[in-house]
């Protein structure tokens, strides 16, 4: 059964292309068009991955991820953030809310799923 990720992003393209990218290598995609919709759809299923922007509209990424932290079956789940941050600070800001890895975008379509299969195969 091919693994879920859900893919968080406010802006409508960004998503489409990360979940072209996923679908192309095997991978099922939840989109969500924020962060408040990437936690009601994260309680509504349970995915293997998260990907989220930071900043977004309604809840931000580090809320997100956060949020997420604080849900039994999201406490191990893997959480990247995808975004144009990339200051020391807010990937430490990220590690501290449960982040498990930061890239940055824009982003090569190919780094992305070599990323995502070194974390959930």
């Amino acid at each position: 059964m091919a693994k879920t990720i859900l893919a968080v992003d406010d802006s409508s393209s960004l998503r489409q292309m990360v979940a072209f990218s996923l679908k192309a290598a095997g991978y099922q995609v939840v989109e969500a068009v924020d962060g408040q919709d990437g936690l009601e759809k994260a309680k509504l299923q349970t995915v293997d991955l998260v990907l989220t922007d930071q900043n977004m509209p309604k809840m931000d990424g580090l809320t997100l991820i956060k949020s997420l932290r604080g849900l039994p079956g999201y406490q191990k789940t893997p959480i990247l953030m995808l975004t144009t941050e990339s200051s020391e600070d807010m990937k430490t800001k990220g590690r501290a809310a449960g982040a498990n890895g930061w890239l940055v975008k824009p982003f090569d379509p190919q780094r992305l799923i070599e990323v995502v299969k070194k974390v959930i195969g």
